[in-house]
């Protein structure tokens, strides 16, 4: 196992804990979704960045990541959809900055096909 492996394993154990200790801790749950994703388990990081997405408020940043991790797995019309709602939430929350990272995202896959 190499160094970078090791580190993202204790990384991810270290959220995971702490996340026990507070389960609706929105910035726990974003990293560990982002961890699942840098460990290949894109079904499982995709379940958590949608969970974020429907928080009550959403958390504009898992958008970003869904629609990211949708393009990589080349679900480019989901990507779209995932984009094109979080450009409203970020809109909607005064997030602006990442409204517009989203909307180069979403001008990006225009050259992608349908």
């Amino acid at each position: 196992m190499s160094n970078n492996a090791r580190s993202n394993n204790a990384r991810r154990e270290q959220i995971e804990s702490m996340l026990k200790a507070e389960p609706q801790d929105r910035f726990l749950r974003y990293c560990l979704a982002v961890e699942m994703q840098a460990d290949g388990e894109s079904d499982a990081a995709l379940s958590k960045f949608d969970e974020l997405c429907r928080d009550n408020p959403p958390h504009v940043a898992a958008f970003f990541r869904r629609g990211q991790l949708l393009v990589e797995l080349d679900r480019i019309e989901d990507a779209r959809s995932v984009l094109r709602e979080g450009i409203e939430t970020a809109r909607a929350q005064g997030d602006l900055h990442a409204a517009g990272e989203m909307s180069e995202l979403l001008a990006d896959l225009g050259q992608w096909g349908e």
